[in-house]
């Protein structure tokens, strides 16, 4: 398969939704299985009793805001550095998820954070470098919308999502370098996970219910900006005129 073939917006099209379809239905069974795993396998936990399951969403969710800001950051560079229309758009597309999924990891750990620390919110370096995490992607979405050349609108995005990615190591890092009052991390790659079996998979399966959700909510959002800014092409108004048809049939 040639994929510099799917580079053109209009030739990605198509394909982005049938991918889409895919990673929702994905998503709805990983999503299914965590979930039974996490609420009725996972054992209860000796210190933090069921308090401790809202891990499920939270830890996937903070994962996917570090994980999408790096690739939408990622986007913007390579849209910046070629100037390719369909990294910009996927820069702009991955934006508002990775918003949701930062705002989803603040208020699940607040949740978390009133039973196990007997407050809300603290000024924690992790917590707070998260916080900041959202006003990035927040930032980054204000910024574009600002500008009415989308190619400026581009350039200036990709400059910030390129400046903030600086942020996410010291997310990563913060409770090694400084004395936090967030619990490290139960999870690593150089040493072995401090929980049980089943708690470690029902959290890995839902990281990754959350991964093909992100992806599908991109590849959905990315679809409507492609339409948006290829509206005066040819094809998409051959798009829209078969889709009027249709609809006119249907009634």
């Amino acid at each position: 398969m040639n994929l510099f073939y799917y580079a053109a917006p209009h030739t990605f099209y198509p394909l982005a939704g049938t991918m889409a379809r895919v990673f929702y239905a994905l998503a709805v069974v990983l999503g299914a299985i965590g979930l039974y795993i996490g609420f009725f396998v996972a054992p209860t936990d000796a210190q933090q009793g069921e308090g401790y399951r809202i891990i499920f969403i939270h830890v996937p969710t903070a994962w996917m805001s570090m994980f999408l800001y790096v690739v939408m950051a990622f986007w913007a560079a390579v849209g910046l550095a070629f100037n390719t229309r369909l990294s910009a758009m996927m820069a702009q597309a991955i934006a508002p998820t990775g918003a949701w999924m930062t705002f989803l990891a603040l208020w699940t750990g607040a949740l978390w954070g009133k039973p196990m620390w007997g407050t809300w919110w603290v000024w924690d370096a992790r917590l707070t470098s998260e916080l900041i995490l959202l006003f990035l992607y927040l930032g980054f979405m204000a910024l574009q919308a600002a500008i009415d050349d989308p190619r400026r609108a581009d350039r200036a995005g990709a400059v910030l999502a390129i400046v903030g990615v600086v942020n996410v190591p010291i997310i990563y890092f913060s409770v090694q370098w400084w004395n936090t009052l967030h619990q490290g991390a139960s999870v690593s790659l150089t040493r072995s996970p401090s929980m049980a079996t089943t708690m470690l998979w029902g959290m890995l399966v839902m990281a990754l219910a959350f991964w093909m959700y992100c992806l599908g909510a991109t590849l959905t959002r990315v679809r409507a900006i492609i339409l948006e800014r290829e509206r005066r092409s040819d094809w998409a108004r051959d798009l829209a005129r078969g889709a009027k048809a249709g609809r006119e049939a249907a009634a």
